[in-house]
């Protein structure tokens, strides 16, 4: 009786296991482990100024993609603090304003799949604007794909090195 229900259960078993099989799915999404998502960081830096009309332009490399479903942020360096002995950089997300005497100055930015326009705005004349403003401004240009910008909560992505160091997205090397 104990051989015929031994039996009975590998049957039912080898049944089951077999019955469990089926054609293959469609493949994943390709990428190093499946399961991240790709984003690119690129930094400018360039200086504000009447001849550029206070705009900076990035033209996107002709061998990098981007999506309409893609988003792209833009940084700003606001200022390098010293943590612990080091030198550390603070990002800040655009659009960024700064008030001053004479009002105010507003660093801004737009898009389009092709380049990104980064743009300084004032309620003064920008013959007025100091040096610290306009010059050596660096800028980092993140285009993020839309799935990982979903899933994050609303402020998450204004802190820079919440982007950079999220685990589900693989940032590739900042591109200068």
């Amino acid at each position: 009786m104990k051989t015929i229900k031994t039996l009975v259960l590998m049957l039912t078993t080898l049944f089951f296991v077999s019955s469990c099989e089926g054609p293959m799915g469609p493949p994943g999404i390709p990428g190093e482990d499946g399961d991240s998502l790709m984003g690119t960081i690129f930094e400018i830096e360039g200086d504000f100024k009447a001849s550029n009309n206070y705009q900076l332009y990035y033209d996107f490399p002709n061998n990098f993609k981007v999506y309409e479903s893609d988003v792209v942020l833009v940084y700003i360096l606001w200022e390098v603090v010293n943590v612990n002995g080091k030198n550390t950089d603070v990002w800040r997300l655009l659009p960024q304003t700064r008030f001053v005497d004479n009002g105010f100055i507003q660093y801004n930015f737009d898009y389009t799949v092709n380049d990104v326009r980064v743009f300084l705005e004032t309620s003064f004349d920008y013959a007025d604007l100091l040096p610290s403003e306009t010059q050596d401004q660096v800028f980092r240009i993140a285009v993020l794909p839309a799935d990982f910008v979903a899933s994050k909560k609303s402020g998450e992505l204004m802190d820079f090195s919440n982007v950079i160091n999220a685990p589900e997205l693989k940032l590739s090397m900042i591109k200068y």
